[in-house]
């Protein structure tokens, strides 16, 4: 049953419409001083982030009338800026792509696009500016709907974050798994090692953030010139399921790649099941097993590689 919105709420959405509306210039009908509309520039924006676009993905993507889009592309296709074809494999789709003209278009488009948001954020503080972006993705993400996936963040450490690497690992694997203090040190005797020898050109760490909070890390450190070491991949309980994970361990192997080693590895225990899946869809194998006392628990330790 849909909720109950005050009167008030209402007109503040509306309020807010109008006042966006204006800063971007749409009421008028043209867009940045261009000869194009919102709708128009926000299809020249879609076609040029790749070099061709199936024309059904494109109305999925933008929502729009399947007879206004094409009425759309027509005019585009009369002024130069878009050429229509068939696919070669498949008659029945039909591809679009830029042509020179449209390239050129869509540059000058988003040149000014970046100039307008550039001139918003200017007058603002770095803390403003965070929390007017954080605002907007807010919005962003409520009128996606409740299964819209949320754009991970990730940065350097900065000060306090290792010391939160390893209280959070220490905290959560106590209460989910009932680890003793023994995992908490070793976690902290990883951190201790990686900040007193880090190498900055072959290690690096992480931390993921979702709408300005920390929720999740990683470390990729050196094991030996030709293998890197996948290390603390953690992830918050609140934020699973948004991929924080796979982006953490993307990034991981692909700095371990660009720093030159041939292989990554890391070790894990089998009954972390989630963080197992993650790895096996970025390429992993399982290559070795052992069963010891560790943690408090009988657990199986596993070392997982991947050849770079």
């Amino acid at each position: 049953m849909p909720t109950d919105v005050p009167v008030e709420r209402i007109s503040a959405v509306r309020a807010f419409n109008r006042s966006y509306t204006k800063f971007l210039g749409a009421l008028n009908g043209h867009l940045l001083s261009t000869p194009y509309s919102l709708t128009e520039a926000r299809v020249l924006f879609e076609l040029g982030q790749r070099e061709e676009t199936e024309v059904a993905d494109l109305r999925r993507v933008i929502g729009l009338d399947a007879g206004y889009l094409s009425r759309l592309l027509g005019r585009f296709e009369e002024g130069g800026l878009v050429r229509r074809e068939r696919s070669t494999s498949d008659a029945r789709r039909q591809l679009i792509r830029l042509t020179t003209k449209g390239q050129d278009t869509f540059r000058v488009l988003d040149t000014k696009s970046v100039a307008q948001t550039r001139a918003l954020l200017g007058d603002l503080s770095d803390e403003e500016q965070q929390r007017l972006v954080d605002a907007m993705d807010m919005i962003r993400r409520r009128l996606a709907g409740a299964d819209a996936r949320p754009e991970v963040r990730l940065r350097a450490p900065a000060a306090g974050d290792h010391g939160w690497v390893i209280e959070r690992n220490g905290a959560l694997y106590a209460q989910e798994h009932g680890w003793d203090s023994s995992y908490e040190a070793l976690v902290a005797q990883i951190v201790a090692g990686y900040l007193d020898k880090h190498d900055p050109v072959r290690e690096a760490a992480w931390v993921a953030e979702l709408h300005g909070e920390r929720v999740g890390a990683i470390f990729c450190v050196r094991k030996d010139d030709t293998t890197a070491k996948l290390r603390l991949l953690h992830v918050e309980p609140g934020a699973r399921g948004a991929g924080v994970g796979s982006v953490l361990v993307d990034e991981c192997v692909r700095f371990a790649r660009e720093a030159g080693y041939r292989s990554i590895e890391l070790w894990t225990v089998s009954v972390l099941a989630p963080a197992r899946r993650i790895y096996e869809r970025a390429g992993f194998e399982l290559v070795e097993e052992d069963t010891s006392d560790r943690f408090g628990h009988r657990l199986t330790g596993q070392t997982w590689r991947l050849a770079l």
